[in-house]
């Protein structure tokens, strides 16, 4: 369906709303009432939550059994009048039973004027759901309406950047959360990384209340193609409008201050993901990754990572100072001012030889052509002596010149000279005007920090990015990055009583900040590198950091650097596979396996090959949990140009 067959703008509605347990005539009445008023200020689609009609925190099967329904059936039955009298659209989350197998299912009705749109059953399971329903076996679908393209999502789904992706692949233009998120200040910044990254609007709607201990965080929200809020309810039972607008959602393209940068579906190297669709953490880590006596994972261990942010203002590429002589004096100057720590690891910015501002007089292409360096050479030899003399390893933007070509390149260097080379795959218009797509995929390497992977802070916007280089079995993301957005949404304090801390007591000005999400839900440690400030018509927004593979609880064990200044920021990162024990690769015995193993504070001996790793950087939990058999179309060639 076209653009001039549908609404190009309308009104939506995201319910909040707090079930009680079992009280499902009380709960659908109650609702009724809330979607009659929605409608009544010209709603035209209206989200409730997930398992609005019974509640959600149930034990077992058999205490959920009386609850369930067929769909069609009842609830839906109940709400498909109200759709038709109101010529409106409604979602609604309930216990769907299939009456031939007897099976339960945590599912999404789409109701519309006309009758039944369609069923979402939800994919990727939260850990109460498995004592009752299966996994959805219907896939990800969107439904062609007269509102546009729409496709559900249902909670923990949002967790995954494959299920938002694929419904972004399909057209999609509105995704509806139905949801009962718990134990985080929301709007989740993973609600707004799907929104974000996909450029799609996001309709979610949560509750706020404590069931059975659990306490469920509020902030049903509508989110805006570019992940910013567009309004949302923060505590209580109400509604939360807003506006959609389709041609937004079908602008794809991206970028900062009224500059596109590129395009958030035509920019993807679908080649480059073929992993995705692999089940690469379905056994445990350690003994996958060693298979064969081939890539097994370093020891890991306690590991101080550095990060470079520069000025642009302050660093401008010319004959007079030579990025030979301005990097080393830089690096030199950051690390006298903390002297005390001594990093394993430093990550400078993307481009920093010849540096992202072209000479006075000098093109954008002949700057960066005429200022690329050849891998190795003379700038990597001084690069080489700079990290003998530091005892690290650099992790560097260049622009790289071969035989064929030139490259956005990232080099990581040792005292020795080039240990890995990076070329970017995934490239900005400003790119596309002096490089090709890299050549080299996206590669890791063994160091004593443990597993590193290399992309460019560009590369790290698509999701599909991080998860190719975790399931490889990352620890370690190095980015350098030159990028003027996208800029952090800031939050107001929750008035909800979380069970553990989730955010500051004030204003947090960096809610949703795209790394510390890309880290979280690959389970990695991101150290990404920005430029700053502006400087002859290039600007970049700082905001770099290292971000920690895990951040359920606040304060998040980060560091992240203003965005107008030169900063040099350090911190300790953790990739033992375990926080205790006695690592052994070889078979423990009947007695060892219960033995106090010479440690004063009783640790006891175990087996890599047969656990899975205490460290969340090496178990990877969010990559156990995928659903690969529904993820082909991340693969599939871009059907939006380009590639």
């Amino acid at each position: 369906m076209n653009l001039s067959a549908i609404s190009p703008s309308y009104r939506v509605a995201a319910v909040q709303y707090s079930p009680q347990l079992g009280e499902k005539e009380r709960n659908i009445r109650e609702l009724g009432l809330l979607v009659q008023e929605a409608v009544a200020h010209q709603a035209r689609l209206i989200v409730l939550p997930e398992m609005a009609s019974t509640g959600y925190c149930w034990a077992s099967r058999e205490e959920i059994a009386p609850y369930v329904e067929p769909i069609p059936g009842p609830t839906t039955a109940y709400f498909q009048q109200l759709a038709t009298q109101h010529r409106c659209y409604i979602a609604v989350g309930l216990p769907e039973v299939d009456p031939l197998t007897q099976v339960y299912y945590n599912s999404a009705a789409l109701l519309g004027p006309d009758g039944l749109i369609g069923t979402y059953r939800k994919l990727h399971s939260y850990i109460a759901e498995p004592r009752w329903a299966r996994d959805g076996d219907r896939g990800l679908p969107v439904w062609e309406t007269e509102l546009g393209r729409i496709s559900t999502l249902i909670c923990m789904d949002a967790g995954y950047c494959e299920s938002a992706r694929i419904a972004a692949l399909r057209g999609a233009d509105v995704v509806l959360l139905l949801t009962n998120w718990d134990d985080e200040a929301c709007p989740s910044s993973r609600w707004m990384a799907r929104a974000f990254e996909n450029g799609v609007y996001v309709v979610a709607s949560n509750r706020y209340d404590r069931e059975r201990g659990v306490q469920f965080g509020g902030g049903s929200c509508v989110l805006n193609p570019d992940g910013s809020i567009q309004a949302y309810r923060d505590n209580g039972a109400g509604i939360v409008y807003g506006e959609v607008d389709i041609r937004r959602s079908r602008d794809k393209r991206w970028g900062g201050n009224g500059e596109i940068i590129g395009d958030r579906l035509a920019d993807r190297c679908p080649a480059e993901y073929v992993s995705l669709v692999n089940n690469t953490y379905l056994w445990e880590p350690l003994r996958f990754h060693s298979l064969y006596s081939m890539g097994e994972l370093p020891g890991g261990q306690l590991s101080c990572m550095g990060i470079l942010q520069i000025d642009l203002s302050s660093f401008v590429s010319s004959p007079r100072t030579p990025a030979t002589q301005s990097i080393p004096r830089l690096v030199h100057n950051l690390l006298q001012e903390n002297a005390q720590v001594s990093p394993d690891i430093v990550v400078l910015p993307e481009l920093l030889i010849p540096g992202p501002v072209p000479a006075a007089g000098q093109t954008l292409v002949n700057h960066f052509r005429e200022g690329a360096i050849s891998v190795p050479g003379p700038e990597t030899a001084m690069l080489a002596a700079l990290a003998g003399e530091l005892q690290a390893n650099l992790v560097v933007g260049v622009a790289e010149r071969t035989p064929d070509g030139f490259y956005n390149s990232v080099l990581l260097i040792n005292g020795e000279g080039v240990a890995a080379v990076y070329r970017k795959l995934h490239l900005t218009e400003q790119d596309r005007q002096w490089a090709s797509p890299g050549n080299c995929g996206l590669p890791t390497l063994d160091l004593p920090v443990g597993r590193v992977g290399l992309a460019t802070g560009y590369d790290m916007l698509f999701p599909e990015t991080g998860r190719v280089l975790s399931g490889k079995g990352a620890d370690l993301i190095c980015a350098p990055a030159c990028l003027n957005f996208p800029d952090p949404a800031g939050l107001a304090p929750t008035t909800i009583d979380h069970v553990v801390n989730v955010g500051p007591d004030e204003y947090n000005p960096l809610h949703f900040l795209i790394w510390r999400v890309r880290a979280a839900e690959h389970n990695v440690y991101l150290a990404l590198a920005n430029w700053c400030g502006q400087h002859a018509g290039i600007s970049a927004n700082g905001f770099s950091g290292i971000f920690p593979p895990i951040n359920q609880t606040y304060p998040w064990p980060e560091v992240v650097a203003d965005e107008a200044e030169t900063s040099f920021m350090v911190m300790t990162i953790d990739t033992r596979e375990q926080r205790n024990g006695q690592r052994t690769t070889g078979p423990l015995s009947a007695y060892s396996m219960g033995q106090i193993s010479g440690s004063l504070t009783g640790e006891l001996a175990y087996s890599a090959y047969e656990t899975i790793p205490g460290n969340v950087v090496r178990s990877k939990p969010l990559l156990r949990k995928r659903l690969p058999f529904w993820y082909l179309d991340l693969v599939k060639p871009n059907q939006q140009g380009r590639r």
